[in-house]
């Protein structure tokens, strides 16, 4: 039985050699290790495919992982069960009752708003959500911050987010984000987050994971991170950083197809194989 952390402490999250294959026989995961401590926010890095909608999931709970491979708070979630861990991805976004003839109010009550008031008004106000809206007849971008309220409503201890805040402007994702922060200095939570939206996220998160073809390539604190701005390109310094990671990631992986032959038949790179699949539903 493994020993859980204080609760009262924000959780650690834990990864220990975590490989993970798909039912066709496809790798998702390869050797994945990291840790990442309590408190932290980490944004989660890498090419579409690089695995990170895979590993999100396992940290869920939504995938079986391999016994062992996975510690949250100082419990294997696959035995010991675990509570407070939030995952809004890709199902999250797809839940078909947000696009129904139903008002904001009443959604938010379905999960727990009257329960949880303070979250509740604290949230419509960061997502600058209109009560009276009706789902149906809202653009995706306003669909999605009552989706994220609906979702982080409840306190959780450890958010994962995969992709969440696609479809918000800047100012709405930059106050959400702020929030986000806010949730992790004053009271205990943990937080990764998978994007490819770097705008103004050079000083949001505490750590990175550098994710390709199934396995993680670096991590750490952002401290150990070189960070330097390119006058030439005027990027941010995390952009720059990741562009050079994603490049480098491209020229290792090479060419999706190789060639395309007489009959048209793709020859796939080999040695990719199934890796860069992260198999999200369609």
């Amino acid at each position: 039985m493994s020993v859980p952390e204080d609760q009262s402490l924000a959780p650690s999250i834990s990864v220990r050699n975590l490989s993970y294959t798909f039912p066709d026989k496809s790798t998702g995961l390869h050797q994945v290790s990291l840790s990442l401590p309590p408190g932290s926010r980490t944004l989660l890095i890498g090419a579409n495919g690089a695995g990170k909608t895979t590993l999100l999931r396992l940290l869920a709970g939504k995938r079986l992982a391999p016994s062992g491979t996975i510690s949250i708070g100082g419990v294997d979630p696959f035995k010991d069960g675990l509570e407070g861990v939030t995952y809004l991805g890709l199902e999250w976004v797809l839940n078909p009752i947000v696009r129904t003839d139903i008002g904001v109010a009443e959604l938010l009550r379905s999960v727990g708003g009257d329960h949880y008031a303070a979250r509740r008004d604290e949230l419509v106000r960061v997502l600058d959500i209109d009560l009276a809206w009706r789902m149906h007849a809202v653009s995706d971008g306003e669909r999605r911050r009552v989706q994220l309220a609906m979702g982080l409503i409840r306190p959780w201890r450890i958010l994962l987010l995969d992709e969440i805040t696609v479809d918000l402007d800047l100012l709405s994702r930059s106050d959400f984000l702020a929030f986000l922060k806010r949730e992790t200095e004053t009271r205990p939570c943990t937080i990764v987050y998978a994007t490819h939206i770097l705008d103004n996220l050079a000083a949001w998160p505490t750590h990175l994971v550098h994710m390709s073809l199934g396995k993680v390539k670096e991590w750490g604190a952002m401290d150990q991170f070189k960070l330097t701005r390119t006058p030439e390109t005027g990027n941010s310094r995390l952009g720059e950083l990741v562009l050079a990671w994603l490049k480098d990631d491209l020229a290792e992986r090479g060419p999706r197809n190789m060639g395309v032959g007489s009959e048209g038949k793709a020859y796939l790179n080999p040695g990719v194989g199934g890796y860069g699949s992260e198999q999200k539903p369609v």
